[in-house]
């Protein structure tokens, strides 16, 4: 199945990836006929429920392939996996109405969903200055009221989870709810795109009294902090196995480069520098995904995580940023432009070391949580997992 899924990406998805980046109704269309074929194939969303029309794959197992699906930014949303996070929140803390309405159009790919959680001069590391806010209404309804920015494909979304305020003020622990709002809304508005280095996809939207029926909340309300957790960690860790994915894809560009190139000197394969870049990267490559499956394993068996997801989305982060480097430097002036994806895998991994949680917040949190399991007396009773307590989404 892995080597289906690799082969379904580098022979189908990434050559399109041109096309699928530009949008719009060719880029649209290229992706339906993808998922044509990947249904076709049997490998359409292979993570998600049965009962839902999906593979039912569980989560360990799927981690062997989200890597080579992952190689292509477009890989999840061609072979059906890409709302696997909005799946897994709506069928745990949907109510029944939600779930009926939503899950398997989702499954289908007929409608799409993104989350909206940061907010403008508000650190996303600090939810709990969330402003955006929601009332009740007489009828049971939230009227939604505040703005969102650096949501991801909210452009194309027919539903945006988001969170709001639904009591206490801004710095309040408590209070903080999600809502599932559609786009179709009135008083939703895409304010602007925010380019990411040079590349889109990332968008600023405002909520202007935008009625939210009752039965769109998640949970209770107060919950968004418990459910904002639960999908981070998960959330991180799929994007740490696509990243392991596309660090790959750039190493080997990299060797095919230096194998087949030749300069004055001989073939650059046999140039030391050269060998130590290919050296550095795999070394950075082999030694970041057993800490990914490492929370993998995890995250699968139900257990606190949030240790080794933290130091799985460092170390992925800053692996890909390097790989890409170090491919981009043994490509020279070629690995700068538009003929390889090599300057869109160096940006994904720059962006990765800020958005999703910056770097020094998960040291910081990791560090904490670590040093709590060590007492005064040097026992080191958290030596084994670092996991301890705490509270919000980190």
């Amino acid at each position: 199945m892995r080597g289906r899924i690799d082969r379904f990406v580098r022979s189908r998805v990434i050559p399109r990836e041109a096309l699928l980046d530009g949008g719009g109704p060719a880029a649209a269309e290229a992706l339906a006929e993808l998922r044509g074929q990947a249904q076709e194939e049997g490998l359409w969303a292979l993570p998600l429920p049965e009962e839902l029309g999906g593979g039912g794959l569980g989560f360990r197992a799927y981690a062997e392939l989200a890597e080579v699906e992952g190689a292509s930014d477009h890989g999840p949303a061609a072979l059906g996996s890409a709302p696997l996070l909005d799946v897994t929140m709506l069928a745990r803390h949907g109510g029944t109405a939600v779930r009926e309405a939503y899950l398997k159009r989702l499954v289908a790919g007929e409608i799409r969903t993104c989350y909206a959680m940061t907010e403008p001069d508000v650190p996303g590391t600090d939810p709990f200055r969330t402003g955006t806010r929601a009332e009740r209404g007489p009828d049971g309804s939230w009227v939604v009221t505040g703005r969102k920015w650096f949501t991801s494909g909210v452009a194309g979304a027919d539903l945006v989870t988001v969170m709001a305020r639904t009591g206490g003020a801004p710095g309040d622990r408590e209070g903080l709810s999600l809502l599932l709002v559609p786009t179709a809304s009135a008083g939703f508005r895409v304010v602007r795109e925010l380019p990411v280095l040079g590349t889109g996809g990332q968008y600023e939207i405002e909520f202007a009294r935008v009625r939210v029926p009752a039965d769109h909340l998640l949970g209770e309300p107060g919950d968004a902090l418990t459910i904002a957790g639960e999908r981070l960690r998960l959330g991180r860790t799929l994007r740490c196995l696509r990243w392991l994915g596309q660090a790959q894809r750039a190493f080997d560009l990299m060797c095919e480069r230096a194998a087949t190139r030749h300069g004055s000197r001989g073939p650059l394969a046999d140039q030391q520098l050269i060998q130590s870049h290919v050296f550095d990267a795999l070394l950075a490559l082999r030694t970041t995904r057993p800490l990914v499956h490492e929370a993998v394993a995890l995250i699968d068996a139900g257990r606190d995580a949030r240790t080794e997801v933290g130091l799985a989305k460092v170390a992925a982060a800053r692996m890909l940023q390097q790989v890409a480097d170090s491919a981009i430097q043994v490509h020279g002036a070629a690995g700068l432009g538009p003929d390889t994806p090599l300057p869109g895998l160096f940006r994904t991994g720059r962006a990765a070391r800020v958005l999703d949680g910056p770097d020094e917040l998960h040291i910081t949190s990791v560090a904490r949580r670590v040093l709590r399991g060590y007492g005064r007396d040097g026992s080191g009773s958290g030596r084994s997992s670092g996991s301890g307590s705490g509270s919000g989404p980190e």
